[in-house]
């Protein structure tokens, strides 16, 4: 006897149904790759549906010379943004990264804004006519923000999020919204509704999570800038996945207020709050979105975020020297496999080549108490709020998530503030790290984004290379440093003690996988700086992406 479908399987069949009727016909690919072919970007070139003008305005800009392009009419917002929704349908057909359609009201708001400019009016603002994708936590009044959850579908939201107001206001044209992991507390994004985003580059690893979507999105240049959420690597580890750029900035930078993450009002206060930032394909289109967001006083829409103008001086102590920047090489809690060692040394080479004087940190003390102080905050409500989405609709966990995730009871008070304690004691203990032995002060440091290169679907191990940087409220970001080459894969572990069950596992990325799956995947590198120096961060990753890219500049520090 055939059972009946669960309401969460009907709600995943109603949902791509309409995903598929806001594609347009013509957008539609005749064919899907076979399971053989693991790289996709060049499907986007053979496939027919893109024009060589469309691919030249996907392919040949950034956001940033995209809207002086608009801003100037030398571009119209209309053919840069039906380009991108053609190709955002593309990307989505061949890795699941959409999930709200939104490119019938992107092409008419488009259309309104080309109607602003050729009126003679000035541009709304520094995003007028750019199109921005978002993370499906954002909510965009009229649109589900489901995030993958059966329980939260058809019920379209009511207002917008504040950054969405924020970037509407800077005249950004919103045109489709990406995919989540369930929950979106794990490294790779699949869920019951819309299903697995799969990583373009190379289909055998993961997109990451939980902005996977986002990544996968920019990594087949559906998108010319994209936002996303970070609360443990969110942001950073899709960009490292996807070879893009990207910023966790300080809580209270950017507009966080209004999002859907499955949890009750308020929890963010008692636990690590989250923060949204740019996903990009250049560190001045970082810049571009801070300093949009900036502009529109978010402070004014969202309590949280502090009244900081973009272009006040950030650090007036480090004018007029060389950059210093710090290398962190490991955490304590898991070692480096060889490739990202060898990455490291790279980039330090790279960076004092180019002028900048690079200190060597060891705060391994410090560093190996955050990942655990993290997980006891991350899990302080014991994830009841989201155990009772999934049961109302009969959802179950997703493969990944159901060996490791299980309803507890919240924490009692006294734990919470125990928690909290510590916490801001290694906060206090962490100011120190900026300045070297000298007294010297140092503006950034550069780490690992994660011990290992892009692993296989849901292979990725512990977080605690970016967890610690939300647990500690620092801005942090990702520069792209090369792929993975073959000769990477032949050196080995060195002798030593193994540090715990996440150093095992880490090992085992290397030890018992076939390396060669790692060959052309992403190498990046992190840096972070102090919390609330955004400025200063996009300063010193802009520095590091030029040392990378050998354009023989010598880098000082400005602000």
């Amino acid at each position: 006897m055939t059972s009946l479908p669960e309401k969460w399987q009907l709600v995943s069949w109603q949902k791509k149904d309409e995903q598929r009727a806001r594609i347009p016909s013509e957008w539609l690919l005749k064919t899907l790759p076979s399971p053989s072919v693991t790289s996709y970007v060049e499907i986007l070139h053979r496939c027919g549906l893109l024009s060589a003008e469309e691919l030249r305005i996907t392919e040949e800009y950034d956001a940033t010379a995209l809207a002086e392009a608009i801003r100037h009419r030398k571009l119209k917002s209309v053919d840069v943004v039906r380009a991108f929704c053609k190709r955002a349908a593309i990307a989505h057909q061949l890795t699941n990264c959409l999930t709200e359609i939104l490119f019938s009201d992107a092409l008419s708001r488009a259309a309104a804004l080309d109607a602003h400019l050729a009126s003679g009016k000035p541009p709304l603002g520094p995003l007028h006519g750019v199109p921005i994708s978002l993370k499906d936590t954002f909510k965009i009044k009229g649109y589900d923000a489901s995030i993958g959850i059966a329980a939260l579908a058809f019920a379209p939201a009511q207002e917008n999020s504040a950054l969405v107001d924020v970037l509407l206001s800077a005249g950004a044209v919103l045109y489709c919204k990406t995919n989540v992991p369930q929950t979106l507390m794990a490294l790779d994004s699949h869920n019951n509704v819309f299903g697995r985003t799969l990583n373009p580059l190379n289909t055998l690893v993961t997109a990451g999570g939980s902005s996977g979507g986002e990544g996968a999105l920019l990594a087949m240049r559906g998108s010319v800038l994209g936002v996303g959420t970070d609360v443990g690597g969110s942001i950073r580890i899709p960009a490292m996945c996807n070879a893009t750029y990207g910023i966790k900035p300080s809580w209270q930078r950017i507009p966080y207020a209004g999002q859907e993450g499955g949890t009750l009002p308020g929890s963010a206060k008692i636990g690590i709050p989250a923060s949204a930032g740019p996903l990009a394909h250049s560190t001045r289109d970082l810049e571009l979105f801070f300093a949009a967001v900036s502009a529109q006083k978010p402070w004014e829409l969202d309590p949280d975020v502090l009244p900081l103008s973009w272009n006040a001086p950030a650090s007036a102590s480090s004018s007029g020297r060389k950059l210093r920047i710090g290398v962190v090489r490991r955490d304590g809690v898991m070692e480096p496999l060889p490739p990202i060692l060898q990455m490291l040394d790279e980039v330090a080479g790279k960076m004092s080549g180019a002028g900048i004087d690079v200190v060597e940190m060891d705060i391994t003390p410090l560093f190996s108490q955050c990942q655990s102080l993290a997980n006891a905050l991350f899990g302080m409500e014991g994830g009841n709020a989201m155990f009772d989405l999934l049961e109302s609709a009969n959802e179950p966990l997703s493969p990944w998530l159901a060996t490791r995730l299980r309803r507890k009871p919240a924490l009692p008070l006294d734990k919470v503030r125990e928690l909290h304690g510590r916490r801001t004691e290694l906060q206090k203990q962490f100011l120190k790290i900026w300045k070297d032995v000298k007294g010297q002060e140092i503006d950034a440091f550069i780490c690992p984004v994660a011990p290992h290169p892009v692993p296989p679907i849901d292979r990725w191990n512990g977080a605690s290379y970016t967890s610690s940087w939300v647990l500690l409220d620092y801005a942090a970001g990702v520069v792209p440093v090369r792929p993975f080459a073959e000769s990477d894969m032949h050196a080995e572990m060195p002798e030593g003690k193994v540090l715990g069950s996440w150093d095992k596992a880490n090992r085992e990325l290397w030890t018992d996988v076939d390396r060669s799956v790692y060959i052309g995947t992403p190498l990046c590198v992190q840096v972070v700086a102090p919390k609330l120096e955004e400025r200063r961060l996009c300063e010193v990753m802009s520095a590091i992406d030029r040392a990378l890219k050998g354009d023989g500049k010598v880098a000082s520090a400005k602000l």
